[in-house]
Order: C-alpha cells, then structure tokens, then sequence
C-alpha cells in the first residue's frame, strides 16, 4: 500500500456550533399556551347502527377537557370504590389479625440465646440415656386395635427397661447430649420408627422434674423443649402429608371438614399414645408440642384443650417446675391460638396463687441442701414469668393491665412479679404510672430481689416512653436516691446506665454533668472503670443522641474526666470515634481504616482558615504527617490542597503576584511529594492529571509539566489486572479512559522548550507502543485512532479550547510549516500502524468482526477530521468503508445515518469533494 499523506481539515469551530443548533420556530401564543385547556374529540359507536351501515361513528368537539378517570371507569370516583371495597374486608382483617401474632411481639427464639448463656453451672449433672435392645417381632394383624395394642405394649416395655442413667456430665456434655438426642429423635422419624421417637421425647421431658443442679434449670428447659419443638413439627408436618391429594397441600385456613379420615385417624392415635404416657409432667409436655394437631379433628379442639392442660399444670408441687410448664403452655398457644386470651389469663393468675409456695419447707430445704440463696433462686423464674406477662400483656386493654397491677400489690409487691410487669407490659403503660411504680418498690423487702433491679427495669420503660412532664424530676430523684446507694460497682453501672438515657431526654447539661460526677465517683476507686467500658462507652453514646451541640458537651465540667476513665487504647480510639461520627455525621464502614479516613475527611473538610491560605496548607501538612497510614484521607488533602490553590486564584481575581505564585507552587509541591505515597496506581494517574490541571489554571507551566511527566512516567506501570472487590479485573479499559482524558488536556498544555515538538504526545504513544497489552485485544490500535483527533485539533489556527493566560501551541507557533509538518508525518506514522494491523486481522475469520469495528472507527477518524480533497486521503477512507461492510458485520442502521450524516455535508461550502466520495459508499446487505 502506498504511503498516507495526512493532511489535517481545516476547521471553523463557531460556525459548525451555528449549524448544529435547533431551528427556531416562532409560536402564535393565541393559539398555544401550555395552561390553556385541551380540546377532546370524543368518539363514541352507535350502539344502534344497522347493519351494513357505512357510517358507524359520530364525532363530538367540546372545548372542556374530559376527566381521563371518569371516561375510564365510567364516572365512578375510584377513591370511592377503593373504599368501598376496603370497607367489606375491615372486618375480617381485623380478625386475622387478632390471630396472628405479630413483628412487635419479641419471639421465643430471641430469648433463647441469652438465657443459655444466663443460667449455667459447674455441678455435675445426670441424664437418662435410651439404649436399644433386638427388635422384638409381632403377628400381623389387619384390626386397628390390635395395631394400637402392640404399639402401646412396645412403648410400656421401652418405659420399663430400655433406658440408663448418664452421670457426672459436664454443663456442656449435657448440652451435646440432648443435641444428640434431637438428632436421634429424627432419625427415628425419618426410619419409621415412630415409637422410638415417642419414647426419646417422653424421656427428655421427665428431666423437666429434676431440678437437683437448680441454678441450671432454665438452660435445661430451653434445651429440652427444642427437641418437644422438633416432635411437634414432625407430627404435624406427617398428619397434614396425610391430607394431600393431587400433590396438593392443605390451604393455611383449612378446617377439620378438609381433613380426610386416614389423617384424623392417625391424629387420635398420636393423642391416645399421649394420653397413656402414666405421669404427668411428660404427659403434660408431650400433648402440649402437638396442641396444634388438634386442627386436624375438629375446630374447638385447642379452645377446649388449654383450659384442661391449664388445670393440669395444678398438679405440680414444684413451683419452679410449675411456673416453665405455664410459660410452655403459653408460648405454644401464643403460637397457635393467639386469640384465646383466657387461657393466657388463668395461667397468670395461677401463678399468682403459687406464690406463696416459694416460701414453703420444700423449697427452702432444697435451697439449703444446694447451698444457693434466695436471691439467686427468685432469678430463676425471670424467664419463665417474663413470659407468661409478655404473652397475657400482649395486645391486652389498659383495664385488665391495671387489674394486673392490683393484685401484684395484693401480693404485698412481690418484688420478682413486679419486675416481670415492669419488663412485660408496655412502656407507655409503665410510664404513665411510673409514680405509682416507685411507691411500689420502696414497699418491696429488699432481702429477696434487689431494688436497684426494678429500678433499673424502671428504667428501661422510661427510655422508651415518657411519663407525666410534671412528674419527671420526683421521678428522677427518688430512683438516683436508690442507685447512688448501690454498693458494687458493676450493681451500680448496670443500673446507672439505663437511667442516664431518661436524664439526657428530659434534662439539661446540670443534671447530665451530676449523673457523670456520681458515675466517677463510683468507678474511680480501684479502677472499677476498667471492668465497665462497654457500659461507659453506652453512657458516652446516650450522651451524644440527645447532645448534638460540641460547645454545650464539653461545658460539662464532668465530661472531660469522664472520658479519662478510657484508658485502654483502643476503647479510648473508639470512643473517639464514636463522638467523631457524631459531629461529623459520618456512616461506620466495615474497613475500619476506610472508616476512619472518612469521618477525618469530614473533620478537615469542616476546618476552613477563611483568606488565611497559608494557615490552611499548614493545617493540611500537619494532617498528612499525623494520618500518613490512611490513604482514603491522603486522596481527600491532595484535594483539598487543589481546591485551596483554585480558591486563592478566584480570590485574587486574576493579580497573580509573586506572593500568591509562590504559594501555588508550595500547594503543587504538597501534591507532587504525597501522590507518590499512594498505593492505587490509577488514584495516582488522576491525581497526577487533576494536580497538573490547577497547576496549569494558575499559570505555574513547570509544576504542571513535572505533573504530566510523572503521569506519563507512571503509564508503563499499570498493571493488566487489578484488584476490584476482591475479584481480578482487566486494567485496560480504565488505562483507555485515562489516555483519552489525558489527550483531551494534552490540547492546551504548551510544549516545553527543550524538549522538541509534541514531547508529551510522543511520550504517551512511545508508551503505548512498548506496553504489554492483551494478546486478544485492540487497545493498542484504538489508542492510535484517538490520538488523530487531538493532533488534528492541533494543527487548527484556533484551538476549540483555551486556559486564561496560558499561551498554547497555537500561540507559541503560530501557525508555523515546520509544527505542521511535525503533525502531519506522526499521524502518517499511527494510521500506517492502524492499517498493519488491519491486514494482520484479515489473515484470520475469528478476527473480521474487529477488523470491521476497527476500520469503521478509523473512518470516522479520516471523515471528521482528515482532508479528503487529498485523493489518497479519499480513497482510503473508501477502502475502509468498504472493508466494514466486506464481511456483512456492519451495523446497517449505523451505516444509514452515516451516510446520511455525510450527504448533509457535502451540500455545505468547499465540500463538493464530500459528494464525490458519496457515490462510492455502497451499503451491502449481509448474506
């Protein structure tokens, strides 16, 4: 082929911006105005037309605007029909409700985890274990009740012998063991072995009677009655199998009439293997997990059921025991009949005629046989009668609250069921009546229940919701009377904590600063402070939520001494953070020095020294030398830095006096010594760009040449892949992205005079040239083709672009033969490269769809900026046309409007040139 000669077109930038823009068309106003009213045709058929009629419509103007709602609902108000259909549902809506618990009642499974961690011991403990003996063989008999004799007597004889006793079991050893047994519980499901399973259930509720390791109660009773939980499921999912047909399972509303009589059956077998379970504890337990199947036979199955199970829980003489049987019986029917409020209701008041049990002989002689108080027994029922309140207060009226309330007192306020009230009932509940809440708990005898615990649940109501405003300071007061007089100091903090919360909400910085004083004064002595930082770091956070002014924080005279008490580390760094992400309204990331750098972003970003500029860079040295690890701030100071170096030019108007160059040149200097330290290799490209760009803008040509050159420097070592969300990622498109940007501003930067003509363009390609790109990729090439447009602005009289009082190429030439000629040959150069390849694409068939894609880009290239009245010229740009369209990979419609595009332009002034060439652009369908 023989060589390319280049020749640039000359371009008149103001004139291609005229013929570009919209035509104007002038609007008559008496005829349009966007608020005057629409006028509609409206088309209706006759309904009565005869047949064959010609004319089947009429047509009516009017000059009012139809309402689009009625004519598409026929004048009915859609509002009104909403309505309407909302009202029918009102109703059963509001019975659904009424019997599904909803997402404001806290879960069984929410309490389970703490409780287990609450209640543990290090006594040794004992577990019956099941052991399987030869499976015994029965005659097959077709009668029901022979079936259900032999199931029974398999079960008697698994009751009587088939079973041992575990001892010596650590707290942990115990609870693997019961994990083991829910396994085994369903792997004798899933065997068919259905009586086994019964018996592994009925066994793990007898243990709910022992209660000889007594602190460890609670735990046992969570763990056992998982794998009660785990049985309940697996009858209830096997009888509602049992209903399905056609692979179709019951409807969620389904009713005893749905039930087949197979299913049915199998449902009173399971009752009637329960019932036959001799005592009552397992008896009780068992038919309780399986409540739900009740559905299965008739529909006041579970209505009928709970009283009688209810009743049945009388019968336990343990009030320990007796209390977690009504706190199971309620959370299975809090689940599967939440509506029937009654039952809830008689087990609480149950619980209250038991009271007086705890006091009795049997109680306090196993209290002393296993050396624990009393105050560390009456703990023991907080989750249980937890509860039990949760589920009776749940949705319940003001009235049967307050009766509540009554007979607690009638108790003479017992301290253990007031603070179950206090946790149970709702916090506006609790809080109205908060006075009579305090006088509640003075009357308590502290011997039994600490009253800095009900103060303390007291307090947890009151964070939630406010009591009477004229009441609040008596309030505050008489409970501080109380938790100041708290003698250990993790008693205290434990208590002090949950009311500082109240005292911030409804107080000013006096009272906070005494409750800080107090606080000091109790952690103080022997660095109690040091077992209570999650507790101080709470107190710090109440603070802040209702203290949003910084003056007004640190006017507190105790504030200052209070964070002192952070003495570790790195409770100390966190606790300045957390007062940092306050005032600075910061979101907390997941990497912790990503989070860091951005709430000191936020603060450096806040600190502005007005017009002392050099005060501020000052500032900004010191934050690199103090924060130097945290590259996400360094990023924000070199912008910062920028923003500072443009601000002192929009400031001084254009007078750019020695004093301000001088400082512009320190601000590049800060730049030009912190990119470097970034490990990001393309943050540090732009920042190199962004950093030249200011420098350029104040007039300071060498910084921003020693910018240019470094980024040009840096390009060789982009690696291919780089590292994005922990996934690797090829490089090459963001290395196109930053070369384009850099050609775009490569326009206006002057050459330098000792480093020949077009040296920054010369250097990107010579790198371009010797970079190890993909071997499947074209990037090479299509870096080749975008630096034709930015030589070709060039070689113009006037660049399209200019910076104020930057002397440009343009200037610094003027137009001189020997700066074209030098643009000229390295645009010969890249499109003799671009074409080699091209030829090295053609070799290959996998290749033709970039060869097109290429050849069209290089066209566009030539037709936008080349000038075809150079024959050569002309007929390359043909050739590749032609080339795109060879293999049928072109895209037709983008083809279309470029030739339509190129007709436009041969109709203008001087491009008659553009017309001949018209006519040898042919579209070839693809085949």
């Amino acid at each position: 082929m023989a060589a390319v000669q280049w020749h640039s077109r000359e371009r008149r930038y103001q004139a291609e911006l005229q013929s570009s823009r919209l035509e104007c068309v002038p609007v008559e106003f008496g005829d349009y105005h966007p608020l005057k009213a629409i006028t509609v045709t409206d088309a209706k058929s006759r309904r009565g037309a005869r047949k064959g009629s010609t004319s089947s419509s009429s047509s009516s103007s009017s000059s009012v605007a139809l309402d689009p709602l009625s004519s598409m609902l026929d004048g009915t108000d859609p509002l009104s029909m909403f309505a309407a259909a909302s009202a029918v549902e009102d109703l059963g809506r509001k019975k659904r409700e009424e019997e599904v618990v909803g997402t404001d009642f806290e879960p069984w499974s929410a309490k389970r985890g703490e409780i287990l961690a609450r209640f543990t011991t290090t006594e040794k403990l004992s577990i019956v274990s099941i052991y399987h003996s030869s499976a015994k063989i029965f005659p097959g008999s077709s009668a029901v009740s022979e079936k259900v004799r032999t199931r029974l007597e398999e079960l008697d004889d698994q009751e009587e012998g088939s079973q041992r006793e575990l001892l010596n079991l650590s707290q942990q050893e115990y609870a693997n063991r019961i994990e083991e047994l829910n396994q085994s519980l369903k792997e004798a499901w899933a065997t068919d072995q259905k009586v086994k399973a019964l018996k592994i259930v009925i066994q793990c509720s007898k243990l709910l009677s022992d209660t000889s390791v007594i602190q460890f109660y609670p735990s046992k009773f969570v763990l056992i009655t998982d794998i009660l939980d785990t049985f309940g499921r697996l009858v209830y999912d096997r009888i509602s199998s049992m209903c399905s047909a056609d692979s179709q399972t019951l409807p969620d509303s389904f009713t005893a009439a749905d039930v087949n009589d197979t299913a049915k059956e199998t449902c009173l077998n399971w009752f009637f293997k329960i019932a036959s379970i001799r005592e009552l504890i397992p008896r009780l337990y068992v038919e309780a997990a399986i409540l739900k199947c009740n559905r299965f036979l008739n529909k006041t199955g579970i209505q009928e059921t709970l009283p009688r199970l209810t009743a049945m829980i009388r019968g336990i003489g343990d009030p320990l025991v007796a209390v977690y049987a009504r706190a199971y019986l309620c959370r299975v029917g809090m689940e599967v009949a939440p509506q029937l409020k009654d039952s809830l209701n008689r087990n609480f008041f149950d619980l209250l005629s038991t009271f007086r049990q705890i006091h009795g002989d049997s109680v306090q002689n196993q209290l002393v046989l296993q050396h624990v108080e009393i105050p560390q027994y009456l703990t023991l029922y907080s989750p249980a009668i937890h509860w039990i309140l949760q589920c009776v207060a749940y949705r319940a009226p003001d009235p049967l609250l307050t009766e509540m309330m009554e007979r607690c007192k009638k108790l003479g306020n017992n301290a253990l069921l007031l603070n179950s009230v206090m946790w149970a009932f709702r916090a506006e509940f609790v809080a109205a009546r908060a006075t009579d809440f305090i006088g509640m708990i003075k009357d308590c005898d502290e011997a039994g229940f600490p009253k800095h615990l009900l103060f303390g649940s007291l307090g947890r109501s009151l964070a939630c919701a406010d009591p009477p405003e004229a009441e609040r300071l008596t309030i505050l007061n008489e409970a501080w009377k109380v938790i100041t007089k708290i003698r250990g100091p993790q008693d205290y903090i434990h208590c002090a904590e949950i009311w500082v919360e109240f005292t911030c909400r409804h107080f000013t910085k006096r009272e906070v600063n005494t409750v800080l004083a107090d606080i000091i004064k109790h952690l103080t002595p022997d660095r109690a402070f040091e077992d209570a930082y999650p507790l101080l770091q709470s107190v710090i956070q109440k603070i802040l939520t209702y203290f949003h002014d910084f003056s007004v924080l640190f006017s507190m005279e105790r504030f200052l001494p209070f964070l002192d008490m952070f003495q570790k580390d790195g409770v100390r760094v966190a606790v300045c953070r957390t007062i940092m992400e306050v005032f600075i309204n910061a979101m907390t990331l997941e990497d912790e020095k990503r989070s860091l750098s951005l709430l000191i972003s936020g603060f450096i970003r806040m600190v502005w020294f007005g017009r002392d500029f050099e005060q501020q860079l000052s500032f900004c040295v010191e934050a690199r030398a103090t924060f130097c690890n945290l590259e996400p701030l360094l990023v924000q100071l070199i912008h910062t830095v920028n923003q500072l170096a443009m601000e002192t030019r929009r400031m001084m108007r254009g007078n750019h006096s020695r004093k301000t160059a001088a400082f512009v040149r320190a601000c590049a200097a800060y730049s030009f010594i912190t990119i470097p330290s970034l490990s990001s290799i393309f943050c540090r490209l732009s920042l190199y760009l962004l950093s030249g760009q200011v420098a350029l803008a104040n007039q300071c040509l060498s910084q921003a040449d020693a910018f240019f050159k470094a980024a040009v420097s840096l390009l060789p070592e982009v690696p291919r892949t780089i590292s994005v969300e922990g996934k690797s990622r090829s490089s090459e498109s963001l290395l196109l992205d930053f070369i384009n940007n850099f050609f775009a501003m490569l326009l206006v930067v002057p050459d330098h005079p000792e480093h020949g003509v077009l040296y920054l363009v010369r250097g990107v390609l010579n790198m371009v040239q010797d970079y190890t790109w993909e071997d499947n990729g074209d990037a090479k090439v299509k870096v080749y083709i975008s630096a034709l447009p930015l030589l070709a602005a060039m070689s113009q009289e006037t660049y399209l672009y200019s910076i104020p009082k930057v002397d440009s190429n343009e200037t610094l030439y003027g137009g001189d033969p020997k700066f074209l000629t030098e643009i000229d040959k390295l645009c010969e150069t890249l499109i003799s490269q671009v074409l080699d390849y091209l030829k090295t694409l053609g070799r290959e068939e996998n290749t033709v769809r970039r060869q097109g894609s290429l050849s069209f880009s290089l066209f566009s290239s030539l037709l936008a900026h080349g000038d075809l009245r150079n024959n050569k010229l002309n007929q390359l740009a043909v050739n590749l046309w032609n080339l795109n369209h060879k293999h049928g990979c072109s895209d037709t419609r983008t083809s279309v409007r470029t030739l339509e595009y190129i007709k436009q332009q041969a109709q203008q002034p001087g491009m008659a040139h553009i017309g001949d060439m018209v006519q040898r652009l042919t579209l070839q369908s693809r085949t």
